[in-house]
């Protein structure tokens, strides 16, 4: 069996999971540089393959089999994500807040926006998009809040560091407006 082969089947079992390099590596008795010629040999085969749908990415340094960005349409026409519908612009608004500010807390949290986000939070987790990572040393001892390496890879980014500059970001309009009249207000 082909090493090749062997890798795909591992890397299509592990489905959105993935396989990081280490895993793979004991897996299939390959050394770290074998390990890496052969996944890029399956990723130029993948490149030069019109009639695969597959692509091999990685991110948060686990190695994943995924579909084709041009298969996205027909893709969406099966199946819309859950995650995509499931999050109101409340627990998106929250969850660009902790990306950008981890550590911090829901009061934290609530202080930038101007209102309570217990439930976004508890949303947040919910999809793992979120977790609790130890407390803030002050009176009460809240949760502090920070991503999850789901988020990273949601967000199809190995890093934090990765996510777009907010200070970079000009707004056409010096007004913000955050939710749509005909459709938040019903």
């Amino acid at each position: 069996m082909s090493h090749l082969a062997s890798i795909e089947a591992l890397l299509f079992v592990a489905g959105e999971d993935g396989l990081s390099l280490r895993q793979l590596a004991e897996l299939t008795q390959l050394s770290a540089s074998a390990l890496s010629q052969q996944l890029e040999k399956l990723a130029e085969k993948y490149t030069a393959d019109d009639d695969s749908a597959l692509c091999l990415v990685e991110t948060g340094k686990t190695y994943k089999l995924l579909t084709k960005e041009r298969h996205a349409e027909i893709l969406r026409l099966y199946s819309s994500t859950p995650i995509n519908q499931s999050l109101s612009r409340a627990s998106l608004e929250v969850l660009s807040i902790i990306a950008y500010k981890q550590p911090i807390t829901r009061v934290e949290v609530d202080e930038i926006r101007g209102v309570n986000s217990s439930g976004a939070i508890t949303k947040l987790q919910a999809f793992d998009l979120i977790r609790e990572d130890g407390k803030k040393e002050v009176l009460g001892r809240p949760n502090l809040y920070v991503t999850t390496d789901y988020f990273l890879d949601y967000m199809g980014i190995n890093r934090l560091e990765e996510l777009p500059d907010v200070s970079s970001i000009q707004l056409q309009n010096e007004e913000v407006t955050l939710f749509d009249t005909e459709t938040d207000m019903a």
